[in-house]
């Protein structure tokens, strides 16, 4: 069973069981996927990983019925909703502006975030034991990808609001044999691991 991260002397440690970090690995795998488009989607061999990379972009209003309002004015057919969602545009005010700074831009954040989500799958997949021991440069490279991570996983179920993440719950609570329900459980593993991340980061006590 996982325990929270903890700060101990210059380490941020945490217990995460070898299922447990394999699933981390593989819907961290699949983000970097995302954000590097050049590389195929192929079968992982990880059975929730391949479930994520599976349930496209319009899985959430399979259940939801309706579009978020956060969808670009002017969506691209061939783009990945989710994209957006990880690379959100820095002037909402202005489409045009926007447009060309996402063009000056992307390809380097992208490159940026691809790159952190390799390290701190690198860093999970080394754990030789349950014990997982991060430097702090680690356990900060792990909190912003946990965060990506949960952004891609938040645009498959649909989740926008608080409102949303009550909506799924309750269908998972329902339907334990809804597809669903498995993608909730671990969308609410992912959220209580990086909170526990960062209050350790920041110092703060986090039980269980």
């Amino acid at each position: 069973m996982a325990r929270a991260f903890k700060r101990k002397g210059e380490l941020f440690v945490a217990k995460l069981d070898e299922a447990e970090r394999a699933v981390i690995c593989g819907l961290l795998d699949q983000t970097r996927l995302l954000l590097a488009p050049t590389e195929s989607l192929a079968d992982t061999g990880d059975a929730f990983a391949d479930l994520v990379a599976s349930l496209g972009p319009d899985f959430g209003n399979s259940f939801t019925g309706e579009e978020h309002e956060h969808r670009r004015a002017d969506p691209d057919p061939e783009r990945d909703p989710a994209l957006d969602r990880l690379l959100p545009d820095a002037h909402r005010g202005d489409p045009a502006i926007a447009a060309e700074f996402r063009r000056l831009t992307e390809q380097d954040l992208r490159r940026r975030k691809s790159d952190n989500l390799a390290r701190a799958s690198a860093v999970l997949r080394a754990a030789e034991s349950e014990r997982v021991a991060l430097a702090k440069a680690d356990a900060e490279a792990l909190l912003v990808a946990l965060t990506d991570t949960r952004l891609l996983l938040a645009e498959r179920l649909g989740i926008q609001t608080e409102s949303d993440v009550e909506a799924v719950e309750g269908i998972a609570a329902r339907q334990p044999d809804h597809p669903l329900a498995y993608a909730v459980a671990v969308y609410d593993f992912l959220t209580w691991l990086q909170d526990s991340l960062a209050g350790a980061l920041m110092g703060r006590r986090l039980f269980g």
